[in-house]
């Protein structure tokens, strides 16, 4: 089945199985290896985009359901230049990554947390993650970037 979709700001058609989930289409298909496979089985996050501005896992749905969509992955927030987006230069000043596998997950959701509640408590923000797995940090310092970006604690 054809799967029309605009990731990034750009537009794209590719043929794919109609069991094929939207993770798998964005790595495969798409050749967008920012967002990663952690589980298979919705628990990590690792996979979080954001599908027409809402933070999703994209191994919960297949990309037949992402028809149309607006999709913004990890390589979409920064901007043009290569300048970062204010959520990954937060991660990288207050070191909120450790081997770096979960971080895409982790900065699609946090701002897609930011966007709902742009001035989060410590918290809102442990709340608004918890979906997101980190298997390295403590989860200190993904807070502190987050509070960072939203212009808190740095």
């Amino acid at each position: 089945m054809e799967v029309q979709v605009t990731v990034n700001g750009q537009s794209h058609s590719a043929d794919c199985e109609p069991r094929t989930l939207l993770v798998h289409f964005i790595r495969e298909q798409l050749g967008l290896t920012g967002t990663n496979i952690g589980c298979d089985t919705s628990s990590c996050g690792a996979c979080t985009v954001h599908i027409d501005g809402e933070s999703v896992k994209s191994c919960t749905m297949f990309a037949a359901q992402a028809r149309g969509a607006d999709i913004t992955t990890i390589e979409g927030l920064a901007a043009d230049d290569g300048t970062l987006h204010p959520m990954q230069q937060a991660f990288m000043e207050c070191h909120g990554l450790q081997c770096g596998y979960c971080t895409p997950g982790m900065v699609m959701a946090a701002t897609s947390l930011l966007s709902e509640n742009p001035s989060p408590t410590e918290t809102e923000v442990r709340e608004g993650l918890e979906g997101n797995l980190c298997r390295c940090t403590g989860y200190h310092n993904i807070v502190k970037s987050v509070l960072a970006a939203a212009g808190g604690e740095s």
